[in-house]
This record gives structure tokens, sequence and C-alpha cells, in this order.
């Protein structure tokens, strides 16, 4: 019992730099002092302390140094086990199956995008909409403007036929504006010459070779997977991409991608402003010129982004990756803090031991934690026992909401036209749980959105305003975003506002009801 203790003890204080013991025997990695391999655990520090005072929320990082983590955090009641939307990094993902079909002799980055759906042309080719290659949807280049992918994919089913049938307005291969629906459009090509969905394609290919399991991707309503958006991924997924493109395919000893493969997706293919002055491009993370599917950085590193802060950063200077799922306002700022603390705490050589810096490194990182609702001393609860509210027809087709309290949890039981939801929420800690109803999404106006996705994790928090206003936070623990519902309570009616973390400080929808008597 007693070397039980001192082995769990040792293993908090030298490796565990997350909040779940079990994630962590199971990863793949391996894991060491910061100072073992030239990185400054005072840096790092100096990096998480930065992150927690600045706009961006950072929910996850991992920091590889020489294939080994060095450092890596997940702030409660985000962990390990979860996955989390990657938005665009998806991309780099649908690039990378262009990569096998092409090594496999299956398509190539010159054939003609119209070569693939002969039954999905217009009436009218134009010459520009003839010359489109796979090449030009990899490198955003394809000609359209402005980006057609929200119309499309809100108001149509078929967006392969509806993409053709765009006008192209520029050249293809002359200009860059990123188009998610050229994405998709590589996810359809991969699937048409393959008879798989990407997810499944890339699965013995990339999936399996590094040890990535549980991993699912939004489909549209044909059934593709939606190639610019929808995969989910663990952060230490996010990490083996990243580190199998540092290592130029290899895996364990194996070329897994065809090096040559990556050295082209992530080499410069297109620069996205070329009319902006020098002092602008040096300043920015997205004007250093553009991939297959990946953004080059300042520094000489390059990445797969998504938005709202999903990142995978290979650094082939330092030797290093860096992936970080967050929800950010601004992900220039993000990059700007690994510029300004990570960079420089990377040497070329070991570092002198420094246990002081690295046990506090590795306290902080077994802590961190998101700041939770704000919490007062009344005690209101009584106000929502066993009582429900009837709606009238509204945007949010909610048709009554209820309330039940049992062992301090409030569970929320929202009654829509085709579903009711039980919504949980604890007064003192993150309640975690599992809804099928769909939280904040940047695509939600999709068709078929979500399809391909089971029931989403949510970690729910209550806590009163005053006497009359209850505040509910719900964060979606497998996606950048949190929904606020704010219930005020006036005698026999109730006002409830829905807002999001997508829309903070804007847009909210706010409905009546009356209590049912």
């Amino acid at each position: 019992m007693i070397r039980s203790k001192i082995f769990l003890l040792f293993f908090l204080c030298t490796g565990l730099l997350c909040q779940d013991l079990n994630a962590q025997r199971k990863q793949s990695f391996k894991l060491s002092k910061p100072e073992a391999q030239g990185v400054s655990s005072e840096g790092i520090l100096n990096f998480v302390n930065a992150v927690e005072k600045s706009k961006s929320e950072l929910h996850s990082f991992m920091l590889l140094r020489h294939g080994k983590v060095v450092a890596q955090g997940w702030w409660n009641p985000y962990a390990p086990g979860l996955k989390h939307t990657l938005y665009s990094c998806s991309k780099s993902f649908t690039a990378t199956a262009i990569g096998f079909a092409v090594s496999e002799k299956l398509v190539s980055v010159n054939d003609k995008v119209i070569s693939f759906f002969p039954d999905q042309l217009p009436d009218s080719i134009s010459t520009f909409l003839s010359e489109l290659t796979v090449k030009n949807l990899l490198t955003m280049s394809v000609g359209q403007e402005p980006d057609p992918t929200g119309s499309v994919v809100s108001n149509d089913t078929n967006w392969v036929r509806s993409f053709l049938a765009l006008p192209i307005l520029y050249k293809p291969g002359r200009k860059f504006l990123y188009n998610s629906l050229a994405t998709y459009t590589l996810s359809a090509i991969v699937q048409k010459v393959t008879g798989q969905k990407i997810i499944d394609y890339l699965k013995p290919r990339l999936f399996d070779p590094l040890g990535i399991t549980g991993m699912d991707w939004e489909i549209d309503p044909k059934g593709i997977n939606t190639g610019g958006w929808g995969l989910r991924l663990k952060t230490e997924d996010m990490a083996k991409f990243a580190q199998l493109f540092l290592q130029k395919g290899r895996w364990k000893g194996k070329q897994i991608l065809p090096a040559a493969w990556v050295e082209e997706a992530s080499t410069m293919k297109i620069i996205q402003h070329p009319e902006l002055e020098q002092s602008k491009i040096d300043a920015s993370d997205w004007e250093q010129g553009y991939c297959y599917q990946m953004w080059r950085c300042r520094h000489n590193a390059y990445r797969g982004d998504g938005a709202f802060g999903q990142y995978m950063v290979v650094m082939p200077d330092q030797d290093a990756v860096l992936a970080i799922t967050s929800e950010t306002p601004d992900m220039q700022e993000v990059l700007n803090m690994t510029w300004q603390y990570l960079l420089p705490a990377m040497q070329n050589d070991k570092l002198p031991k420094n246990k002081k810096s690295v046990a506090t490194l590795n306290k902080k990182l077994v802590s961190l934690a998101l700041p939770l609702p704000a919490k007062n001393d009344i005690l209101a609860d009584t106000a929502i026992a066993v009582k429900k509210f009837i709606f009238q027809s509204n945007s949010k087709l909610v048709q009554s909401i209820s309330f039940s309290l049992a062992d301090n949890i409030c569970t929320v039981n929202l009654a829509t036209d085709t579903a009711t939801y039980a919504l949980q929420f604890a007064n003192d800690h993150w309640q975690q749980a599992t809804t099928s109803r769909r939280g904040p999404y940047l695509v939600a106006g999709a068709k078929a959105v979500y399809a391909g996705l089971p029931a989403l994790q949510t970690a729910g928090m209550y806590h009163w305003k005053d006497k009359n206003t209850l505040a509910l936070t719900l964060r979606y623990i497998e996606s950048p975003h949190t929904e606020f519902i704010t219930c005020r309570f006036e005698g026999n009616t109730i006002t409830v506002d829905f807002e999001s973390s997508l829309n903070v400080g804007g847009k909210k929808v706010t409905l009546k009801g009356e209590r049912q008597m």
C-alpha cells in the first residue's frame, strides 16, 4: 500500500500534466521534463499564465519537443479523453486523404474537377470551370467570389452540383479566396474514386497507424463527409497529425505518408494578399502563404487551424509541435503568445535541471480549470421546484420548460416541437451529461447539420443572480462553445434569454412563458 502511494506521488510530480490519470497511462507519446528537451519550464509557465490573462479561452494544449511531450494541460471541464470540434483543422485531414489517393494513383492534383462529376455539371461549362483542377481546390484558388459555402450548404442538398454551377470570376490558380466548399469537393472526389467516405478511407492509412480512435466526421445530405469542417478528434490526435508531418510522414519507423507529399502539402503555393504592405504581412500569421489546406506561419512554421482557435502547429526549426483547442475571439492572439513565450523557451541543447520551476509548472498544469460561474449566498432553489411554464410559438421552437431538483442537481426539462431534453446543472461543480440537443455551432444552418455525430457531451452549472434570476451555463465540451440560459421568475410568468458564446453581447433570443396551473 505504501509503495503504491509513493509510486502515485512520483507519477504526479514527474509526469502527470493533466487531470486524467487513465488517459495519461494510455498516451502514445513519451513524457519528458521540459529542460531535458531543451525547453524552459519557466517559459511554458509564462505561456500558460499569459493565456489565462488574455481574451482567449484555451481548453487544452500539448507541446512536443523531439517527439516527447514536455507539457500538456486541459482546463476543467475539458479533459484528455474528450474529442473537440476541429472546424477547419478538418481541411488538413481532407488534403491528406488526397495525398494518399495521389500516392495510390487514384487521382492527380492536375486532374480536372469536372472529370469526376459528369452527371453533376451545369448545362453550360465555362472556360474557367473546365480549367479548374484538384490543385486549385487544395490551394483555395478556385476563382469564385464571394465564398459560396454558407449559402450553398444552407439552401441545397446537392452541394457538388451547386458548387459546379457557381460562376468562376477569375482564372483558377490566380486569386486566393478561403472557400470551405472547395474542401468539401475534395472530400467528394475522394469518395468518388475510392467508394469510401474519407473518414473510412483514412482509417487504415492514417488513423489506425497513428493510434487514433473514436473520431467522427459530419456528413452532408448525400452521405459525403463535409471535408472543410465537422471532424472531431482528441487533442493528442491533433498532436499526432502534426508530429507525423514534422517527421516527413514517418511513424514508428514506417513511412505512413509519402515524404514528397508532406513537402508539397506544407510549402507555400499562393500568397493571400500580395498587395499588402510588408509591415502588415510581417505582423500576421495569415499572410505568410497558403499550402494544401494548411497555412504557413511566421518563424518558418506551418499549421492547420480551425475557427475559434483550434491549432496544429508544426515548427521544423525547433523540432516541435503544438496542439491547441480553444475558443478565442482573436486567433492571432494565441499565435502571438506562442511566439512570445514558447518559441524563445526552446533552445538547441538540454537545459540545466530546474526542479523548482518544473514543480511550479506541474502544479499549475494539474490544477487548470476554467473560471466557475459567479456564485452568491442566495438560496432560491424552492422558486423553481415543480414548476412548468408554457410558451407560445417561437423561433427556438420551445413549447415548455420545467425544473426539478435532487441532490443539488437542477434538471431543466426543455420541450420543443420534436423532443424533450433533460439538461443537468450543479451548483458547485460542472455536472457532466449527454444530450441529443444540438448546441451553438458556426455551421448550424447547414442541411443535415450534425449528421453522423452521436449525442453530445455537456457540463452544466447553475447559480442565482438574485432571488428571481436563475443563470444556467451549459458547456458543450466536445466543441469550443457554451450556451447561457437566464431565467427570470415573476409571479406566474418566466422570461428566458438564450445566448451563446458565439455571440456574447450580441443577438440573443428572449422567450416569455406562463406557469401551467
